[in-house]
Order: C-alpha cells, then sequence, then structure tokens
C-alpha cells in the first residue's frame, strides 16, 4: 500500500511553489505530508514576474530589479509617471524557485517526486492519483495542471488571451534609462487588437522588450519578433545582442473556474482563477490568493468553500466585456484610464485594494457607451 499524504500539489509553477512555501513556513504543517509532483524539476529563467508594490515586500530578498516611475501612452497621450508609494518589482523565476526548493527541501514532511500525471479521481475520503511511473493517495489535491476546453466550451465568459514574445538585449552603449519602465506603450500599430510594447530596462545597457497582445488570437512568431526588430530601430538601436527569449501566453477570463472544486480537490493558480483577469497578472493575485489558501486549510476541510467571489470579478467582468466586443479600442481605453486617473489609483484598483468610490471613479473614465453597454452585458451573466 503506498503512503498517502495530507495534501497533494499537482504542479510547480507559481501557484504550487507559493502555497507549499507558505504551508513550510506555517508551523502548523509540520506534522502534515505533503507532495509535490511534477514532471519537470523547476531550476531555469522560464518566467519573469513583475508587480507593483510599496518597499519592503515579502520576496524583496530575491528582486532582480525595481522601477519608480512608468510610462503610458498612445497615440493620443504620452506620459511618465512616479510610482510613490508603489515599486514596480522584477522577480527571475530561477530565484523564486531557488527560495522556495531551498526552504522545503529543509522541512522533512515534503516530498518532491518528477512524474507526468495522467489522471485523478476522488474515492471516498481519497483523492487517487495515477502518474506514468506509479500511482499516489492524499486527503487533498491542489492541482494547478490548467485545461483549455471548459474554456473552449463555453460562450458566456469572454476569453482573450495576454500573449507575448520578449526579447532581453544588450547594447554595448548605455541608452537605457534603468529607472523606467516602459508599463503599456500603445504608440506601436494596432492594427485592430490591443498591442503594445512592454519594456523593461535592467541596466544601462541591458533591457527586456515584449511585444504583447490582448487579444482572441495568437500570431506566428515571426510576426511577434518582426515588430519587436522594427520597434528597436525606431528607437535608434541597432547593435544589440540578444542574449535571452521568452514567451507567454496567458487566459484572461472570468469563466468561474471554481464550479470545477470539490470537497478534497481545489485547482489554482490559473487553473484555479487566480489570474487577474482583466491584465493577465499573475504574480501578486497568486501572493494573495496562497495566502488565503494556506489560512484556510487550517479551518476548513471543504475546499468547495474556499471561493469567495468580491466586486472586482465583475469589475473585470466589465473590462473584458469592453475588450472582447471593441478589441481594436484598448490603446484608447488604457489611455484614457491613466490619463484621467492618478498610477497610484489605478494600481490600487488593479490590485484589488481600493475603496467602491475609488474603484468606480476609475471604471467611470471609461468611454460612457461602451461601459454602460459592458456593464449591462456583464450584469446578465449573473442571472
Amino acid at each position: 500500500m503506498s503512503k498517502k499524504y495530507d495534501y497533494i500539489i499537482l504542479g510547480s509553477g507559481l501557484s504550487g511553489l507559493l502555497s507549499a512555501y507558505r504551508m513550510a513556513n506555517d508551523a502548523w504543517f509540520d506534522d502534515k505530508s505533503i507532495l509535490i509532483i511534477d514532471k519537470e524539476i523547476k531550476n531555469q529563467n522560464d518566467r519573469t514576474w513583475c508587480f507593483w508594490e510599496e518597499p519592503n515586500g515579502e520576496f524583496d530578498s530575491i528582486l532582480s530589479k525595481t522601477w519608480e516611475k512608468a510610462f503610458i501612452g498612445n497615440q493620443d497621450f504620452q506620459q511618465s509617471f512616479p510610482m510613490k508609494p508603489y515599486l514596480y518589482k522584477m522577480i527571475r523565476s530561477r530565484d523564486f524557485y531557488q527560495l522556495v526548493f531551498d526552504t522545503i527541501s529543509a522541512k522533512s514532511n515534503f516530498t518532491f517526486i518528477n512524474d507526468e500525471i495522467l489522471n485523478w479521481k476522488t474515492i471516498g475520503n481519497s483523492v487517487e492519483i495515477q502518474g506514468k511511473n506509479q500511482s499516489y493517495s492524499g486527503h487533498f489535491l491542489l492541482n494547478s495542471f490548467f485545461d483549455v476546453n471548459p474554456l473552449l466550451n463555453q460562450t458566456n465568459y469572454p476569453y482573450l488571451k495576454q500573449h507575448f514574445i520578449g526579447w532581453f538585449i544588450k547594447t554595448k552603449a548605455e541608452i537605457f534609462d534603468d529607472s523606467e519602465v516602459k508599463f503599456m506603450d500603445f504608440t506601436i500599430e494596432q492594427d485592430g487588437n490591443t498591442r503594445f510594447m512592454y519594456v523593461l530596462p535592467t541596466s544601462k545597457t541591458e533591457a527586456l522588450f515584449e511585444y504583447t497582445l490582448f487579444s482572441e488570437d495568437v500570431l506566428e512568431k515571426v510576426e511577434y519578433e518582426k515588430a519587436i526588430q522594427n520597434y528597436l530601430e525606431n528607437l535608434g538601436i541597432t547593435d544589440y545582442e540578444i542574449v535571452e527569449k521568452e514567451a507567454g501566453n496567458i487566459p484572461m477570463t472570468c469563466f468561474p473556474f471554481h464550479k470545477q472544486n470539490s470537497q478534497r480537490v481545489l485547482f489554482i493558480g490559473t487553473a484555479g482563477g487566480w489570474t487577474k483577469a482583466s491584465t493577465g497578472f499573475t504574480f501578486f493575485n497568486s501572493k494573495k490568493q496562497s495566502e488565503k489558501l494556506v489560512e484556510f486549510l487550517k479551518t476548513n476541510q471543504n475546499l468547495t468553500q474556499f471561493h469567495q467571489k468580491n466586486r472586482y470579478w465583475l469589475y473585470d467582468l466589465i473590462l473584458l466585456e469592453v475588450l472582447h466586443q471593441n478589441n481594436e479600442l484598448g490603446a484608447q481605453l488604457f489611455g484614457t484610464l491613466f490619463q484621467k486617473n492618478s498610477i497610484q489609483n489605478i494600481f490600487t484598483f488593479l490590485n484589488e485594494e481600493g475603496t467602491i468610490f475609488s474603484d468606480l471613479k476609475v471604471m467611470l473614465t471609461l468611454p460612457k457607451w461602451v461601459f454602460i453597454k459592458a456593464t449591462f452585458r456583464a450584469l446578465r451573466k449573473l442571472v
């Protein structure tokens, strides 16, 4: 008879490792057996996570870069903003992986196994998991494996993608202002979509350039890379070395992933709707959700009760309705939001930390006819 674990975490991505990290740092779990299963060992820079937060944050020890200013612009409006009291923070995934694995490897109650998961099912008070190499049994399952099929098999909730390719480049000359991030540069050709360049200068000679879209369909690889090349040429940057590349495709949706949860199985991360639906940002939301999850596990053994819908779900749904129906207006909409609101209020809004008054002030800066139509469409989904 194989060992029965108290908790099994499927996947060692951001949400799985954040949850494991918090369990390892909480003495309540010291007598609980915790298994993490993934077919890969995570030790490379395969992700870059950025988020805005005040100084002295939980993960400041592994930050690779911070910025104090941000640029936002479209054809009609360009401006740089001081972000105080926030900083824009960057974490490279290798540093995050090392922090988490160093933490859990020091705990005797954690086990990590490399295996490919084939299927799982709940039987009585157990969750039985079949891997390619062996089978596993646990009282509770935290599943971060994302299945896109439930999204594709419905039409009620808009489904956009934040998709991008990024180049980390290095120049010989010191040409970058590494105190400012280009958060959204919509001055590039939109071609009927919401498209922007995202630029993270990590030093005066190094920067990440990401060509990013919020849209339904992804592009051919050559289209992203040609856009980055053209952008660099327009900046007069021609003598550079491509040091590294990264790519991503993040779902943007308010689809109720939580309805897949059961008493003993909880979907986490993107699979559980932890990605911020209106922006595709993952790190800050996952940080908060994993913190709530660990506190929840200490008091409740019915995982269907973890999900709590708040007003930001509706706000995200409204914004997604706007972008889904009027994707070509993205540059105008985001430009208007930043032009008519302080960057601090927008960051507070997107971090889901505002008041109802401050939230509505942000939402009401959207073009009224677009906002009203999108609101009615969103409200119909609540019925």
